[in-house]
């Protein structure tokens, strides 16, 4: 089992930054791939970002290339997501949440297992 919280969040304008960290408790943290999800209101749950368990590969959607990293210490038992050049449709509730086991290019569809609580980005324009 793995409990995961979530800070940073908060309230930004337009072309701003801010830093979204997931704390991990529990047994495993380390052996899983972990991903960083957000929900805007009225729509489905999609992933944002991914990196598998020694943070060598990452996997970011279309939209924030170029303008999120995700990264990930293990001896913290951490994961980040940096959020630079903020555009208001990336208001939404962010939530990490751990990975389960998938082989090949494809790893970072595999189904979450645990989820944090969420965290609120507003990005006003």
């Amino acid at each position: 089992q793995v409990q995961l919280v979530e800070s940073g969040g908060g309230l930004v304008q337009a072309g701003g930054s801010l830093r979204l960290s997931c704390a991990a408790s529990g047994r495993g943290f380390s052996m899983y791939a972990m991903g960083w999800f957000r929900q805007a209101p009225g729509k489905e749950r999609d992933i944002v970002a991914a990196i598998n368990w020694n943070g060598v590969n990452t996997y970011y959607t279309d939209s924030v290339k170029g303008r999120f990293t995700i990264s990930r210490d293990n001896a913290k038992n951490t994961v980040h997501l940096q959020m630079n050049s903020l555009k208001p449709a990336d208001t939404a509730v962010y939530y990490c949440a751990t990975l389960g086991i998938r082989y090949g290019s494809t790893w970072y569809q595999a189904a979450p297992l645990y989820w944090g609580q969420g965290a609120q980005v507003t990005v006003s324009s």
